[in-house]
């Protein structure tokens, strides 16, 4: 049975977003390797990846730029290949300097996806199928980041670390000509159809515009929430509820399990209901900050742990949809590629921002703040959406051609 245009679409573009992730989470599982191999620190191990993560965060927007002036295909096939083969290329690194070389230049390539792949979904999917477009592309990059460290660990153990970066590296190849071979179907987006007479902005004005900064804001803290709970759940679980490591363990997954599932359910809703999108993604937002309290305050057995953390992942996923969604409604035509560019940048911002002061935390003797401030933190985010909604329904802007 042949498959429809939309569903090739998101098929092309969910493999690229599946190894964009699965490549941002392949080098921790190697760090022991490389240790051994390379005889270097454990901080130097952890700058390889935080230069990958640097890059791709900071060169977001400006491909966003470059995408809306000259179009997503080049640069999604360009940076698919250079993701692909810096990757590749780290299973023949003879020194760790070399890996410090190619770990930002993958991260190059991984700027690509979230600009190009938003202005390609905006132009090559019907309006009606856009949440679940989007839903599947955020499904797609969930999916790399579970598969990543177990099967690079597995594949380390059967082939070594080598042979595991130059297998999976070379994955990228086929992916990247698949997209050649089938760009014919990737339209770009609209690039001039104001619908509307509002100021006209340059780009950096849109992006410094109150709209764009409240979207930003909401983007970082739910980002900040979401590494609140990823990196410290586990220990706050074990140490405030004395859960055993493997229940602690089965939580996480629990709401990482949650939120894959959950950003499908949002993105049936946004289809369906796109005229309450805001009100679902405020409601599922607060569930998931009161069912995260709820773990922090009520003494209940390890399995209600799991259920409650499950349930909070899925309603924290459900809200993600309908706030992409809530986004594209608020870039002008033809601007996808750096409003998605800059906005999902906050994305790896608010990742890296967490870690560190939540852990400060616990070692200075108050881990069970943890879940109250992942809490306020979502909440905090819904002030950010519902305000950039309402401004952007006000204050309709078009921008000038560049």
């Amino acid at each position: 049975m042949a498959l429809s245009r939309s569903t090739r679409v998101n098929l092309l573009l969910g493999n690229g977003h599946f190894l964009s992730h699965f490549y941002s989470l392949c080098l921790p599982p190697l760090f022991l390797a490389w240790q051994s191999t390379f005889h270097v620190s454990f901080t130097e191990l952890g700058l390889a990846v935080a230069l990958m993560s640097a890059a791709s965060a900071v060169l977001q927007t400006p491909v966003g730029f470059l995408v809306d002036r000259y179009g997503a295909r080049r640069f999604l096939i360009g940076g698919a290949l250079l993701m692909s083969l810096c990757i590749t290329a780290m299973g023949f690194a003879t020194s760790f300097w070399q890996i410090l070389v190619l770990a930002p230049l993958s991260g190059m390539g991984n700027s690509v996806f979230h600009p190009a792949d938003y202005a390609i979904l905006s132009g090559s999917v019907d309006k009606d199928r856009m949440g679940r477009a989007f839903a599947l592309h955020t499904f797609s990059g969930n999916l790399g980041f579970a598969a990543a460290p177990p099967l690079m660990a597995l594949l380390a153990i059967t082939i070594g670390w080598r042979g595991s970066l130059i297998m999976v590296g070379l994955l990228g190849v086929p992916v990247a000509v698949s997209i050649v071979l089938q760009s014919g179907i990737l339209n770009d987006q609209v690039r001039h159809e104001p619908t509307h007479a509002g100021p006209t902005l340059s780009g950096r004005e849109l992006l410094l515009s109150r709209t764009m900064l409240l979207f930003f804001a909401f983007f970082l803290l739910g980002s900040m929430a979401g590494a609140g709970v990823q990196s410290w759940l586990i220990t706050v679980l074990y140490t405030v509820k004395s859960l055993t490591l493997a229940v602690a363990s089965s939580a996480l997954t629990g709401y990482m399990f949650g939120s894959s599932i959950g950003v499908l359910v949002g993105g049936w809703f946004a289809d369906t209901y796109q005229r309450h999108i805001l009100p679902f993604a405020v409601v599922f937002t607060t569930i998931s900050a009161a069912l995260t309290l709820s773990v922090g305050w009520l003494s209940v057995p390890g399995l209600v742990v799991i259920a409650l953390m499950f349930a909070s992942g899925l309603a924290l996923g459900a809200s993600r949809t309908p706030r992409d969604v809530m986004l594209k409604d608020a870039a002008p035509p033809g601007q996808m590629g750096k409003v998605f560019g800059f906005v999902s940048a906050g994305l790896p911002l608010g990742s890296a921002l967490t870690p560190v002061p939540f852990g400060m935390l616990i070692d200075h003797g108050h881990p069970e703040l943890i879940l109250v401030l992942v809490a306020v933190l979502l909440l905090a985010s819904l002030l950010c959406v519902g305000t950039a909604r309402s401004v952007a329904r006000q204050e309709p802007a078009t921008v000038a051609a560049e």
